[in-house]
């Protein structure tokens, strides 16, 4: 891999990090407090890695904004495309940001 290769991937290296850390210390003490399947630091962990640190990252705050107790449930995976009408000065349109729309 070429240097500039390695230093496009800082980014999301860097928003899996802290995924990683939280999945196997604060999560591993809490249990399984997630709604969704894939857990929502699973979801943003692929995410991340499949869709890039900008938009991987507005789906995972998506999904992240509708887990609590009166949103959503279920089994949700990540997209395998970027939605067509998101847009790098538009990153609400990357991620779902309602339960059930």
């Amino acid at each position: 891999m070429s240097v500039a290769g390695k230093i496009a991937r800082l980014p999301r290296l860097a928003l899996r990090a802290p995924i990683l850390v939280y999945r196997y210390s604060l999560s591993a003490f809490m249990g399984r407090q997630c709604r969704y399947l894939p857990t929502c630091s699973e979801f943003a962990d692929e995410a991340i890695s499949r869709h890039g640190a900008w938009a991987g990252g507005w789906m995972a705050a998506g999904r992240i904004c509708r887990c609590h107790p009166w949103g959503g449930s279920g089994f949700e995976a990540v997209p395998v495309e970027v939605p067509p009408r998101a847009r790098w000065y538009a990153p609400w349109r990357y991620g779902r940001w309602r339960s059930g729309s």
